[in-house]
């Protein structure tokens, strides 16, 4: 099988430096003489992506489940793209993915909904749409292409917050950011898990701890993104191309 260009997918909190590590990155890696592409979601200059935008912007207000629709058509409309990269050989190099956008959007639901388990109504909830569960906001992204690689930038809300411009989007709330987190977490665990078994499909998982000083998480992520500059041999992968369900790892979590 010929080689192929790999995909890192670089994910994290609110202000935990990703923007500016994926573009030191982007640097490195074409000084090493690769090819590289950059891809960005949302990617705000598309029809979908201005969309989002102006909700980003809290210009406008949409019902969750459209949102993520949203975020995930974005998606979409990119997944060509990253695979005619791939084929040619180039590295793909992803600020946010679909892990972001499953996380944000099930983050919404924790505080006033801990389990999503009952099918059972009350009178109340007659009329309402029912919160997003891991299993619905996972589904619109499944079978998208799956990254080789995820780095995740973990760091703390508290010191997020001391970063510069934190709080100018609407997610960038401390409680948001630490539920969020917790979704991060719960995602990297399972994703971990699959790889750990030889599963092929949502690619390795490394957590980084971006509340250290720039430099020093420039080299850790460097390490762990230089093996895949020659490209890999393998097909590329789908994400949600197994039924993780059937692991308990989501049910351990109360999300559904």
């Amino acid at each position: 099988m010929a080689r192929r260009g790999a995909f890192v997918v670089v994910e994290g909190l609110d202000r935990s430096g990703k923007t500016t590590q994926t573009d030191i990155l982007r640097q490195r890696i074409q000084e090493a003489g690769k090819e590289v592409a950059c891809v960005k979601f949302p990617d705000r200059s598309t029809p979908i992506g201005k969309m989002i935008d102006l909700y980003l912007r809290s210009q406008s207000d949409l019902d969750d489940h459209v949102v993520h629709l949203l975020f995930s058509a974005n998606r979409w409309e990119l997944a060509s793209t990253i695979l005619s990269h791939l084929e040619q050989g180039k590295l793909v190099l992803c600020d946010r993915y679909a892990f972001s956008g499953i996380a944000f959007s099930v983050a919404k639901i924790l505080p006033s909904q801990p389990s999503l388990s009952t099918t059972i109504h009350s009178e109340q909830s007659f009329g309402k749409l029912s919160p997003i569960n891991l299993t619905w906001a996972r589904a619109p992204d499944s079978a998208l292409p799956s990254p080789d690689l995820t780095l995740f930038l973990d760091v703390s809300p508290e010191v997020a917050y001391t970063r510069g411009g934190y709080g100018e989007e609407r997610y960038e709330k401390a409680d948001m950011q630490s539920r969020v987190r917790s979704v991060f977490e719960e995602i990297g665990r399972e994703v971990s898990a699959d790889a750990g078994e030889g599963k092929h499909g949502n690619g390795k998982w490394i957590v980084i701890d971006a509340g250290r000083e720039m430099h020093t998480v420039t080299e850790e992520i460097w390490r762990h993104v230089q093996p895949l500059l020659d490209g890999v041999e393998s097909s590329v992968g789908r994400l949600w191309a197994h039924d993780c369900c059937e692991s308990g790892t989501w049910n351990s979590f109360n999300f559904f």
